[in-house]
């Protein structure tokens, strides 16, 4: 089984743009963890104990009997992320921790300045994790890792459609993607301006379900090629 971060800007960034997947990775067996970059304060509604009390929620909702999703908060500041150094080794001591096969990121193409720089700094800590002879902070002693697989999913700001290239059937966890945003109440249920966006996430994976011939889907990009051991994997 795989070691998986999923490295989300703020609570409930993984689970708008992967909820579904998540719980699917889950329910196979992996090892998933959900990098918290900030805590996602200032909101209209929030406060830090609620937003971190609903994150915790959330992974338990999208966690499967005898192997629960868990959340580490690197606490970096909301609204003002930076690409540094500092960062980088900060994000790249996580990979190590979790000795972290493949890594999902928020696509680059964004509007919201804590998303791009977010996603700038764990591309550029895949490569920092493997360095040797240095250590890294929070890596708990574990060895340099290089992440085989880096991939980006869909939680922009950017009014733009997704163009994927590839899609993941997420038909048997949508309710538990659904149920996972709906335990940020702060965001999605006492913020009026927000009371559609699940209503719009539901439609969006209706949408991608529909090209792959699945009730429900989840879209991916990817720089590098996939590699496949066979078709069987290939949805028909």
């Amino acid at each position: 089984m795989a070691s998986i971060v999923v490295v989300g800007p703020h609570p409930d960034d993984h689970e708008i743009g992967m909820g579904g997947t998540i719980a699917l990775l889950a329910a196979q067996g992996h090892s998933v963890l959900l990098l918290d970059v900030t805590d996602g304060e200032p909101t209209p509604m929030g406060t830090r104990e609620t937003r971190l009390k609903e994150a915790a929620e959330a992974a338990r909702i999208l966690s499967a009997p005898g192997n629960p999703v868990r959340r580490m908060l690197l606490d970096l500041p909301n609204r003002s992320v930076e690409h540094t150094l500092a960062a980088r080794h900060t994000f790249a001591g996580a990979y190590r921790a979790a000795q972290a096969d493949i890594l999902f990121v928020p696509h680059p193409e964004d509007a919201h300045p804590d998303h791009r720089a977010v996603t700038r700094i764990a591309e550029d800590a895949r490569f920092d994790a493997k360095l040797t002879k240095i250590s890294m902070p929070g890596d708990q002693g574990q060895p340099p890792k290089y992440p085989k697989w880096l991939l980006y999913y869909y939680c922009s700001h950017l009014r733009r459609p997704a163009d994927p290239n590839f899609v993941i059937d997420t038909s048997n966890h949508a309710a538990q993607k659904r149920d996972a945003i709906l335990a940020y109440r702060t965001q999605f249920i006492d913020n009026p301006r927000n009371h559609g966006v699940v209503e719009w996430l539901d439609a969006m994976g209706t949408y991608f379900g529909s090209r792959i011939g699945a009730p429900a889907g989840e879209p991916f990009y990817a720089k590098e090629p996939l590699g496949l051991a066979s078709l069987d994997g290939l949805v028909m």
